[in-house]
């Protein structure tokens, strides 16, 4: 059901403030719901449970939309959630459920650290994963 997804490294897992992750996804299938997730790959060694994002989306007519999200990494006892390998790790986090992309064209996407932390250790990737939705 995947019809785009793309990560972006993080250079030395150091994710600064003014650095944004940028991914850019052409939809052309407007009369499709879709459900938007936001991948994170973290080190073992990253010191909070939790990442906060601004996720900004530029529609293909220029409008901008801005969310906050919380992405959970880890349980309140500090066990990594998703999947592991080593002293790394997968999430894929849901952003948005059932959503309609309303203008074919180019949405750009702008994910932003937001932990007050200035560079953010410890985030190897950060990405968008964009499915075909199914009934529930």
């Amino acid at each position: 059901n995947r019809v785009f997804e793309d990560n972006i490294e993080i250079p030395d897992h150091e994710w600064f403030l003014d650095k944004p992750a940028v991914l850019t996804a052409t939809i052309a299938d407007t009369s499709q719901q879709y459900n938007v997730y936001i991948n994170i790959r973290n080190a073992g060694y990253y010191s909070f449970s939790n990442l906060y994002l601004f996720v900004n989306t530029r529609f293909p007519d220029g409008q901008i939309q801005r969310d906050t999200v919380e992405c959970i990494l880890a349980t309140p006892s500090g066990k990594w959630l998703g999947e592991g390998l080593g002293d790394i790790w997968d999430n894929r986090i849901l952003f948005k459920k059932h959503v309609w992309f309303r203008q074919p064209g180019e949405y750009r996407f702008e994910l932003i650290q937001a932990m007050r932390t200035n560079p953010l250790q410890g985030i190897m990737d950060a990405g968008i994963r964009i499915e075909k939705a199914v009934a529930d």
